[in-house]
């Protein structure tokens, strides 16, 4: 991210564990949790949060003093419930004897629901005397800020009240500097006995073959006494899995990946007032965000068409209606990023509402394209078109600064994010020599996006018999024109990655060129240098594709936007080969990534290191990349979707396939209650002779498969 708001701590740093392993994330909602592998929060990016403020920051169960030996731990595979098995060490002695060490084992087992936090504490004694068993404690919370969480100092805070304890709780206050007082409760179900600020002492007597259990809760203001009928584990089981299932044959490895997936994106769905909106991914960005909300719904759009409607609605709710430099807003723009923390609410930071994103307004305009393409459903349509004139206002209007036909940017306020395309990094954009270029700059995957949202205007505008359908389809090929004769550098066969204030390409070599291509913008020719050049070793890591090519000016495989890999980036490239015809490649690159997450523990994480692939060894973790997130969650489905060349027609009833390939290792595939229209159908694929064929099995209303290649 731009270098202001850059994160500098993770959750590695305090819990003494490597890479991503340590997110032990729950979420519900707009509240999350972030733990260690004991289920501790012990600060750092640890906490259980709540529209971005930190209700607890601490929280460590010690057993005879000291932290229990782990033998397992983890989130359940629906992203319901974190468990922790765990034993105990010696105990010091009580009333003139110890228990070893192993003779007690202990369960934590917790969920989040109703922005609550809801855990247990199983007790059961499997040695051959009876316990007594010292237990203990410790919590706080500061109620600091993501933004502070992340790193970012804040000359002052708010007062943070003494704690006022009450037999079973304890209740933690402060108020901010935004005049908001803020609560967390901190409740037990049976009295410690010892109950102080920060520290709950508990002393049990347990029986040889016995067991005891103990109830908490930890939430935004009075607890009740927690007990066993509070846990209603049956209400988080409501995370049903919407839309279509997709099932990988026989390879239970590649299943695994799409079931976590599946899960990884039902966590992260927050169901808004206007329908289901993807938050960006745990624990750094748990809100909703423009770009990545449109991204993810386009990934699930032939799969799931409800989550982009539930994103078009709300994003529309969130549209600009007047210019605010500290915001980056103007007229029809579509929001970035919203925020609901203390420095947001302050102005410390300007992502309480901000619209500092180039892409999302023309993204906008052409998801709602693609999904009337996916539904026929031009009531939404119809609903959304102000937005919709509103959005395709602001590209005419404000989107070209300069005139020049191209889509361009310059932050309004110093304090904005200085790159406003997906790689928003201060270092992101420059040229082939490392200078960073003046501004306004014109990125080049957002004209691709501008090219999509006229097309997809002037679509939708001859269903409705808006007259100006014939001028958008105009101006989307008047740009294509422009893009290929501004952006290509024939000696390079590749697109300059964007145009500087004063029209000079900036000549960096890097993968927004396979956006280029998901939108449909390149001649069939160059489309086709572009692939065979993002095919090479200077794009190819082994693990997916790199975010620039290998040998460029500012090259860092470490590096956030210049040199990893993104499973999101390398889905968008893939589904753009697929676009001009390439199959086989795709399958490759689909393999590569299931590769990826397979040494992740089936949930790809927002970014890795893009290292070349070493025989014997992992894919390099990014430290502070967010996990789950929920375009790196949706990769699989837009790659299923590309190499299988499956495209969906609900006005005409059509489902197409056209030469569909299978990634190595996986012979047969399944679709089922893939709902066109209101017919449904389910469609098989399976390799034979060295081709991948379709073939429909149940089929309700009328819709019609059709295969080609």
């Amino acid at each position: 991210m731009d270098d202001a708001y850059s994160v500098q701590t993770t959750a590695a740093d305090t819990n003494d564990q490597d890479g991503l392993e340590t997110l032990m994330a729950l979420k519900d909602g707009d509240a999350f949790l972030v733990a260690d592998h004991w289920g501790d929060v012990k600060a750092g990016a640890d906490g259980l949060f709540e529209r971005d403020t930190r209700l607890l920051s601490r929280f460590v169960l010690t057993v005879g003093r000291a932290r229990p030996s782990r033998l397992s731990s983890g989130v359940t595979k629906d992203n319901v419930f974190f468990t922790c098995h765990s034993t105990n060490r010696p105990l010091p002695p009580m009333g003139g004897r110890s228990a070893p060490a192993g003779v007690l084992h202990l369960e934590r087992r917790r969920f989040l629901w109703d922005r609550r936090l809801f855990e247990r504490v199983r007790m059961v004694n499997h040695g051959v005397e009876d316990i007594l068993l010292p237990l203990t404690f410790e919590f706080d919370a500061d109620f600091a800020d993501i933004f502070q969480v992340r790193g970012t100092v804040r000359a002052q805070h708010g007062e943070i009240h003494p704690p006022v304890i009450d037999g079973r709780r304890v209740t933690f206050s402060y108020t901010g500097l935004d005049g908001v007082a803020r609560t967390s409760c901190l409740a037990f179900s049976e009295p410690p006995a010892r109950l102080s600020a920060n520290r709950a002492e508990f002393m049990f007597s347990l029986p040889r073959g016995r067991s005891l259990d103990l109830f908490v809760e930890c939430g935004l203001d009075a607890c009740e006494q927690p007990d066993e009928a509070r846990w209603r584990w049956h209400a988080m089981r409501r995370r049903l899995r919407r839309g279509a299932i997709v099932e990988g044959g026989r390879n239970q490895g590649f299943n695994d990946w799409l079931r976590q997936s599946r899960a990884d994106i039902a966590l992260l769905v927050t169901d808004l007032p206007t329908g289901p909106y993807p938050y960006a991914g745990t624990p750094w960005f748990s809100t909703p965000f423009g770009r990545d909300g449109i991204i993810t719904a386009w990934q699930m759009l032939w799969i799931d068409p409800g989550l982009a409607k539930g994103v078009l609605t709300y994003l529309a709710s969130r549209q600009a209606t007047e210019t605010n430099a500290f915001m980056d807003s103007a007229p029809g723009k579509i929001m970035h990023e919203t925020r609901g923390g203390e420095m947001s609410v302050l102005g410390e930071v300007p992502f309480g509402l901000y619209y500092g994103g180039v892409d999302t307004t023309c993204l906008f305009i052409a998801l709602a394209g693609a999904y009337a393409k996916r539904t026929n459903d031009y009531g939404t349509i119809r609903a959304l078109w102000p937005h919709l004139i509103a959005a395709a206002g602001w590209m005419s209007d404000y989107g070209d600064s300069n005139g020049d036909g191209l889509i361009d940017y310059a932050r309004a306020a110093d304090t904005g994010l200085s790159n406003q395309g997906w790689k928003d990094s201060e270092d992101s954009i420059f040229h082939a020599d490392g200078r960073f270029p003046k501004g306004p700059i014109a990125l080049l995957e957002v004209q691709g996006y501008a090219f999509a949202a006229w097309k997809a205007l002037a679509e939708m505008g001859a269903v409705l018999g808006d007259g100006r359908a014939l001028e958008w389809a105009a101006r989307a090929e008047a740009l294509r024109a422009l893009v290929e004769d501004r952006y290509w550098m024939e000696d390079e066969g590749f697109y300059a990655i964007a145009l500087d204030g004063d029209g000079e390409q900036c000549r960096a070599v890097a993968s927004n060129a396979g956006h280029l291509l998901f939108m449909g913008l390149p001649s069939h020719e160059r489309a086709r240098r572009v692939t065979r050049r993002m095919l090479t070793a200077e794009f190819r890591s082994g693990w997916g594709l790199r975010t620039l090519a290998k040998g460029q000016a500012r090259f860092n495989p470490m590096s956030y936007h210049n040199g990893s890999v993104w499973p999101h980036d390398t889905a968008l490239a893939a589904a753009g080969m697929a676009r001009y015809g390439e199959r086989r490649a795709v399958a490759m690159l689909l393999g590569e990534i299931y590769g990826s997450a397979a040494h992740f523990q089936m949930r790809l994480p927002e970014l890795f290191c893009g290292f070349v692939r070493e025989t014997g060894e992992p894919p390099i973790a990014y430290p502070v990349a967010c996990l789950p997130q929920a375009w790196a969650a949706g990769s699989v489905f837009l790659m299923m979707q590309s190499v299988l060349g499956l495209s969906i027609d609900a006005a005409e009833g059509l489902v197409e396939v056209n030469n569909p390939a299978l990634p190595a290792g996986l012979d047969r595939l399944s679709i089922t209650r893939l709902k066109v229209g209101d017919g449904v159908i389910d469609l098989h694929f399976q390799r034979l002779n060295g081709h991948v064929v379709v073939m429909p099995r149940e089929r309700s209303g009328a819709v019609n498969l059709r295969a080609t290649g």
